[in-house]
């Protein structure tokens, strides 16, 4: 993988990966009516938000925020606001190979469709910033949360810089309106779409598929005991560091 700046240490530099029973580094807040996790100092002027995958709050992607918040040599204060309310979904119906486990995920994304978050992203950021002062934003989001993601990074985005990773929902013509320095990292599930939607990106990006690698090895599927999938993570997580450093 070619570092963005030709060379850079970023990698290193991200705090030590925790393979299991990772402790949380934030504290719940309810902003906008929401739990949100909130993660990195009060005093920061740059922030992040996370949009999870349809599995909400699991260890590894709290852990991912985390990581963001303390990375880089930038401060930045990371909010992962709780969309779906504590009814997130179950890790056991994906991926679906019953007909019972297709059902749940289907009954489960019915009413959870992205706009859920998107619609209330404008009064969260506000809502954020009356608690915690102005900010200066930058977005990323998992699967469900990179569908978010990808539709709010146009014309008139509230980010100065956005990232998707393992994307979901992939739309070529979500990637032709993004208006902001953007980032895609992709598993190998996704290997089949990302010719495509790259070619649609017209901003400064950084696009790569990572292979062998699962849909969710950033976040709630991420097998952080296998030293191979870990390294991967490690890797993922220091191009996002080292983006967010550049562009927000």
């Amino acid at each position: 993988m070619q570092s963005i700046n030709g060379h850079s240490a970023a990698c290193c530099n991200i705090p030590p990966v925790v393979s299991k029973g990772y402790t949380p580094k934030g504290t719940y807040e309810t902003i906008g009516g929401l739990k949100t996790y909130v993660s990195g100092p009060p005093s920061a002027k740059k922030a992040i938000l996370v949009i999870y995958d349809i599995f909400g709050y699991y260890p590894q992607t709290i852990q991912g925020a985390d990581i963001l918040a303390q990375g880089s040599g930038e401060e930045y204060q990371v909010f992962m606001p709780d969309f779906f309310e504590g009814q997130p979904a179950r890790l056991e119906w994906y991926p679906p190979v019953t007909d019972e486990q297709m059902k749940s995920l289907m009954n489960w994304f019915a009413p959870r469709k992205p706009d859920i978050a998107i619609e209330r992203i404008p009064s969260i950021l506000k809502n954020i910033e009356e608690k915690h002062g102005e900010k200066i934003w930058g977005a990323v989001g998992y699967c469900w949360g990179g569908k978010v993601i990808a539709i709010t990074s146009g014309a008139n985005s509230p980010w100065k810089v956005s990232a998707q990773l393992h994307p979901g929902m992939m739309d070529v013509e979500d990637a032709g309106k993004i208006a902001i320095p953007h980032v895609v990292l992709a598993s190998e599930e996704e290997r089949k779409d990302m010719d495509a939607y790259e070619k649609e990106l017209k901003v400064e990006k950084y696009v790569e598929t990572f292979k062998d690698q699962v849909h969710g090895f950033l976040s709630a599927r991420a097998d952080l005991e296998d030293e191979v999938k870990r390294g991967e993570y490690e890797r993922a997580y220091g191009v996002l560091v080292e983006w967010f450093g550049k562009f927000l």
